[in-house]
């Protein structure tokens, strides 16, 4: 395992309330248990997914990465851009109980374990006695992570869940990264906006346009002005950029709703050509559900006409839906109380929601800041 390292910014003279929050990000983590599982396949370009037709990359090896291989990108493109690059079927019952033989070790230091995805999780880790710092709690679990599964995890530490999941990224793979609470508002100012949560293209180029290229940038604006541009997010946005998130690791954290839809560049007038499309919408949300291990009791179709008019349908089941078969048969039925409609469709999507987890209180920040953090 390689050496680890810590991020060195001036310290700030004011720090916030401080906690112990750890997020654990593991390397690649499909296409290194299939390296794991496969001797043949170490030290290549691996892709897991489809190869073919509309097949997208679930998720690329460093080897394929190097290429500019990326998740969520066509597989036709990954193929162009690494002629030699190998696809395989994703296991996604292997994956998950790797998963959980990583969420029982985070459970050996805390209760408050925040699972975002099976191959990362935010970890509260305020009130670990194992060892007296959250850095000492980071490195063993990364290594009983390495011990117990032959895999690597990245890992960033810091006083709240914006910058650990950040600091996560900073020296991967295999290593961590370090952020204290005076180090948080200079770590935040010199990060480009992009690395912001919420941040996508479309707010990227907007923030760009007002002269926001950086954290500096961003915490150099007042709250009217973020709230005049970006409405609701400005809050988040003037927070964040000073290094302050107070959201709290919750256990058992409510997924609202999961889905995809997809907009089409020709009208689909054809039941059964529409039908066809949901099939791959249902593909990608049911891939998402198992992923997150997140299935709803609610199925919700949303289809666009020709003339922009959005209809929607939805079902609710008296318990989570069990299959993707299922999700398809019930975005099936709903389809059939919008068509045939002369007007034709041009977008469809799924959706799953009513999740039904329950929140779970945890300690608060006056509580945590009286407990001698160190880091």
């Amino acid at each position: 395992m390689k050496e680890y390292q810590t991020a060195t910014v001036p310290d700030a003279p004011e720090t916030p309330p401080a906690r112990k929050i750890i997020h654990i990000d593991m390397d690649a983590f499909y296409a290194s248990v299939e390296q794991r599982d496969n001797p043949e396949l170490r030290g290549k370009p691996v892709a897991v997914g489809g190869s073919t037709g509309r097949g997208v990359v679930a998720a690329a090896s460093y080897e394929a990465r190097q290429f500019g291989v990326r998740s969520a990108m066509p597989s036709v493109t990954a193929k162009r851009r690494c002629p030699e690059l190998i696809f395989v079927r994703a296991r996604f019952d292997v994956y998950r109980a790797v998963s959980n033989q990583i969420r029982a070790i985070f459970r050996d230091y805390t209760d408050l374990v925040e699972p975002l995805s099976l191959d990362e999780a935010y970890l509260d880790v305020t009130r670990c006695r194992k060892l007296p710092t959250a850095t000492a709690i980071a490195e063993e679990i990364r290594a009983r992570i390495n011990e117990a599964t032959g895999l690597t995890a990245s890992a960033g530490v810091s006083y709240n869940k914006f910058i650990a999941k950040i600091a996560s990224d900073q020296n991967k793979p295999d290593g961590i990264c370090v952020v204290t609470p005076k180090q948080g508002a200079a770590f935040v100012a010199r990060l480009p906006v992009r690395r912001f949560h919420g941040v996508g293209p479309a707010t990227e180029a907007k923030m760009q346009r007002l002269g926001i290229e950086t954290g500096a940038d961003l915490a150099a604006q007042s709250l009217e002005f973020l709230a005049a541009h970006f409405g609701k997010s400005a809050g988040y946005f003037h927070g964040a950029a000073r290094g302050i998130d107070n959201r709290a690791v919750r256990p058992n954290r409510e997924r609202k709703s999961l889905g995809a839809e997809r907009t089409y560049f020709e009208d689909l007038h054809d039941r059964d050509a529409m039908i066809a499309r949901l099939e791959e919408i249902a593909d990608t949300v049911w891939e998402r559900a198992e992923k997150s291990q997140s299935f709803g009791r609610t199925v919700t179709l949303k289809l666009r006409y020709a003339d922009f008019d959005t209809p929607t349908r939805a079902r609710s089941l008296d318990r989570p839906v069990a299959s993707r078969d299922e999700l398809l048969a019930t975005g099936i039925a709903l389809l059939d109380t919008l068509i045939p409609d002369e007007r034709g469709v041009r977008l469809l999507g799924l959706t799953m929601s009513g999740f039904g987890e329950p929140e779970i209180a945890v300690d608060s920040e006056d509580e945590a800041a009286q407990l001698g953090l160190a880091f």
